[in-house]
Parts: C-alpha cells; structure tokens; sequence
C-alpha cells in the first residue's frame, strides 16, 4: 500500500483477527472434545476422533474484527458489510447444528439457498455483472445459484488438514492487494483481511496432524464470504475472479459430473475429490496441500496481473496458463504424483 498508515491498519486488523481465533480456540476446544468430537469413518481422512467447530471461532473473529475495523476506520460504507455477516452468522449457526447432530440434507440445502437468496437480494440494486448479457432478474438468479453451489465445494474441499486454509488465505491476500490497488472498494477489504487473518489463527491448529477441524460451522459461512467478495472481485474484474476460485471449482464440479456419469449417488457422501484421491494414490496430506497451495498462489498471482494489465488479449493467457496448469495439478493428485 502507498499510505503506511493504510497499511499498518491491514495488519493490524488481519493480526486481531489471527490472535482472537487462536485465542477462542484454545478456549472453546474443551468443550468441542465434549461435545463436537470427530470420530473416524469410511469417509475420513483423519484416523483418530478430533474435535471440531473451530469455525465457531473463525466467524466470531470475522464477524468482531469486520465491526470493530468499520466502527474505527470508518471507510465508505458501500457495499454493506451487514447483510453478508448477518447471513454468514445464520448459517455458522446452521453449520453448527449440522457438527453436532447430522441434519438431513435437504434441510442443510434450504438453509444454503435461503442464504444464497439473501446474499443476492442484498446486493446495491444497481449492481449488474453481464447487463449486456441477461435481465437483472436472470443475473440474479445465475448469481444465488453460483453462490449456494461455491458454498457447497468449499464445504466438499474441506476435508484435509490445511486445504481450507491453502484455498482461503491465498484468495483473500489476493483480494486484499486488489484493494490495496484501489479496484475493490474498502469494505471489500475489510471482510478479506478479517477473514485472512481469522483463518491464519485457525491454521495454526490445522496443520497436519490436525489438533482441530472447522467443521460446518466454518466451511459453509467461509464458502459464503468469499463468494460475496468475488463477486465484487468479477465486478472490477471477471477474469480475477474466475482465477481465483479456478481450483475450488474444478476439483468440486468436475467430481461432481464424474460421479453423476458413473451414476454414482451425487449427494451421498464419498472420499473421490482429487485431493482426496491423491492421499489414497500414495501422496501425504502435506504434499497435496503443497501442491494446491502453490497452485493457488500462481491463480491469485494471475488474477492479479490481469488487473493490472486490462488487457483481454492478457485475460485470454492468464486463464489459458490457470485452466492448464489446474488441470495438470488435478491430474497429479489424480495419479498419485
């Protein structure tokens, strides 16, 4: 950042947010051994019962320092931060309830639409994507869905010690400097640092082997937070946008439709993601992080360049070099290599 001041602010806020997880998990994580433990089935990738409902201190931590940061460094208030908080809140509790109890599926899938919705409807009523393209109601639509399907693959990429946070921290630093670069507006920034630096605090107790899991109540919030900044990312710029959540997406949707074409049952659980797939080729949970951890660095720096550039011509190669090497990299977890 230009003004040190501004910069000073970012770390300080991405730092309250490290320290204030960090700090509520060592608080709460007696009571989750209690209650919230998870014990090993055919699904899992942990071999011994670990509590979870780390994201219960996450969110707080996000929620807190989001508030706390707009209260203090009053930046432009537009877009409001409110409504996208209030509904990752909703469903942190939703989350919550789903680590404690299993709840059925469809009513884990209303909860996400309905959040999906809210999400939209919240949005500046003069906020268009493609209004060459579609109506704003069909826009409209296209975004809840993209949104209540983004919240589901983070929620499926979330299960392996460190692949949230290989995924979340890249992607928020990445939307981070695009504010620092004045194409996101400062609440923007805000919600990505706050949930930069929650996420630091958490990976502390991630690293494999894992002391603590998000559970629900991280994964699905997380998911939400961050398809509320892409969009405004793919407002200022479509291509960084579609970089940035270039791996998430795949992996989840091209699972996905492998499994619907082996008629394989879509909604019930399974352990074939590809980073899954690479722990069961012979790769350790570090190497495969390794590799989606540098993969997304090199989206989020892609992203980044065609920002810069505002060139299509640049748009074109930065998503033909992100498409490629996500596709090598799901072939190597794939194949064990």
């Amino acid at each position: 950042m230009a003004d040190p001041r501004a910069a000073l602010w970012a770390v300080l806020l991405a730092a309250g947010c490290a320290g204030l997880c960090a700090l509520l998990i060592l608080i709460l994580k007696p009571l989750l051994v209690r209650h919230l433990l998870a014990h090993p089935n055919a699904r899992s990738s942990h071999t011994i019962p670990t509590p979870q409902g780390a994201g219960l201190a996450v969110m707080f931590s996000v929620l807190a320092g989001s508030a706390l940061a707009l209260l203090v460094g009053a930046p432009e208030v537009e877009p409001s931060l409110l409504p996208v908080l209030v509904i990752a809140a909703a469903l942190t509790l939703l989350g919550a309830l789903d680590d404690a109890r299993t709840l059925p599926v469809s009513w884990r899938l209303i909860g996400q639409a309905l959040a999906g919705a809210a999400l939209v409807l919240s949005l500046p009523e003069d906020f268009r994507l493609f209004p060459d393209l579609m109506p704003l109601g069909i826009e409209r639509a296209v975004l809840a869905f993209g949104t209540v399907w983004f919240i589901n693959a983070v929620n499926f990429l979330d299960g392996l010690d460190w692949m949230t946070v290989v995924q979340v921290v890249p992607i928020t630093f990445g939307i981070a400097i695009l504010h620092a670069l004045g194409a996101l507006p400062a609440t923007i920034g805000v919600l990505a640092l706050a949930l930069l630096g929650a996420t630091l605090g958490f990976a502390i107790f991630n690293k494999h082997p894992a002391q603590i899991f998000l559970g629900d109540a991280g994964s699905l919030p997380i998911g939400l937070c961050l398809a509320f900044l892409l969009i405004f990312v793919a407002k200022a710029h479509l291509a960084a946008a579609l970089l940035f959540c270039l791996y998430t997406m795949a992996d989840s949707t091209l699972t996905l439709f492998r499994r619907f074409l082996a008629k394989e049952g879509i909604l019930s659980a399974h352990r074939t993601h590809f980073y899954q797939r690479g722990v069961a080729a012979g790769l350790s949970v570090t190497q495969v992080t390794a590799r989606v951890l540098r993969l997304q660095v090199l989206l989020v720096v892609l992203g980044i360049v065609t920002v810069l550039a505002r060139s299509a011509a640049v748009d074109r190669v930065c998503l033909g070099l992100g498409i490629l090497s996500t596709l090598l990299v799901l072939y190597a977890l794939a194949k064990g290599r």
